[in-house]
C-alpha cells in the first residue's frame, strides 16, 4: 500500500539500514532512537566548531560541512557531508541529516530523517518526519507531528485506497517523498504521506495522501476595491 521504495530512493542515504524489515515508511522512525545510540561519533577535522555554537557530545559531523554561530545541535544527531547548519537553527534528539542538506537560520528538527539535498532553510519546524532526496520546505511551512486530540495517528487514505491505516505513533509529521516541494508558510498536517514530485502551494494546510506528481493549491479569490478617501 505504502511502499518505501514508491516515495524514497534509498540510494540517497547513508542510513538505508534503518529500513530494513520495515513494512511502512514510518516505522523507520520507530528505530531511529536505538539506531543512533549505536553510532561512535565522530565530527570530522575539517568542521571549526569554534564558533558560537552548541555542538552536543553525541554529534558526529561530516566533511565539509559549515556550522554556523548561534546553531544548537543537541544530539544524538547525524550531520552529513557539505551541509550548512545556519545561524539559529536548531536540532534536536534523534535527527539524521544527509549530505549537502541546508538547515537554516530559525529551523526546528526534532526526531526526523533527512535524505541528501534536504533544503529546511527558513523559519521551518519538522517533528517525526522522513524527507526525500531534494525535497524543499518554503519560508515558514510547519510538518506538525501531534494530532490536537493526542490519540494514536492513523494515516488517512481515503481518497486513495479507502481506509485509514494505523501506525501505532503517537506523533507523526509526514512522509515526504523525493523532489516534494512545499511553499511558504504551508502546513503539513500529522500522519501525511506526499508522493513524490507532488507540490503543495503556499498557505495551504494540508492532511492526507497527496499522490505523486499532483498539486495542490488553493482557490480563494481576492476583491480589489475603491478606497475610501482619507477621513484625516
Amino acid at each position: 500500500m505504502f511502499r518505501i521504495e514508491d516515495y524514497l530512493n534509498l540510494e540517497q542515504t547513508a542510513h538505508a539500514s534503518l529500513f530494513d524489515a520495515c513494512g511502512m515508511p514510518w516505522d523507520a522512525l520507530k528505530k531511529l532512537e536505538d539506531y543512533l545510540s549505536a553510532i561512535s561519533f565522530h565530527v570530522d577535522p575539517s568542521v571549526d566548531t569554534r564558533l558560537a555554537a552548541f555542538v552536543g557530545e553525541n554529534v558526529s559531523i561530516g566533511e565539509g560541512t559549515r556550522i554556523e554561530a548561534g546553531a544548537v545541535i543537541l544530539g544524538p544527531a547525524v550531520i552529513g557531508r557539505n551541509c550548512q547548519i545556519r545561524h539559529g537553527a536548531y536540532i534536536r534528539s534523534n535527527v539524521i541529516v544527509g549530505d549537502e542538506c541546508v538547515v537554516g537560520h530559525g529551523t526546528e528538527l526534532k526526531q526526523c530523517l533527512l535524505f541528501n539535498q534536504v533544503m529546511v532553510p527558513h523559519m521551518n519546524y519538522a517533528g517525526d518526519a522522513i524527507f526525500g532526496f531534494c525535497s524543499h520546505l518554503g519560508a515558514g511551512a510547519k510538518i506538525s507531528n501531534v494530532k490536537w486530540s493526542n490519540g494514536v495517528i492513523r494515516i488517512d487514505a481515503e481518497a486513495t485506497h479507502g481506509q485509514k491505516v494505523e501506525t501505532g505513533l503517537m506523533k507523526l509529521g509526514a512522509i515526504i517523498g523525493d523532489h516534494v516541494e512545499i511553499g511558504c508558510n504551508a502546513v503539513v498536517s500529522p500522519g501525511s504521506v506526499l508522493g513524490r514530485h507532488s507540490v503543495i502551494y503556499p498557505n495551504v494546510l494540508w492532511r492526507g495522501v497527496l499522490p505523486a506528481h499532483k498539486l495542490v493549491k488553493n482557490l480563494a479569490q481576492q476583491s480589489i476595491t475603491d478606497r475610501l478617501p482619507d477621513l484625516g
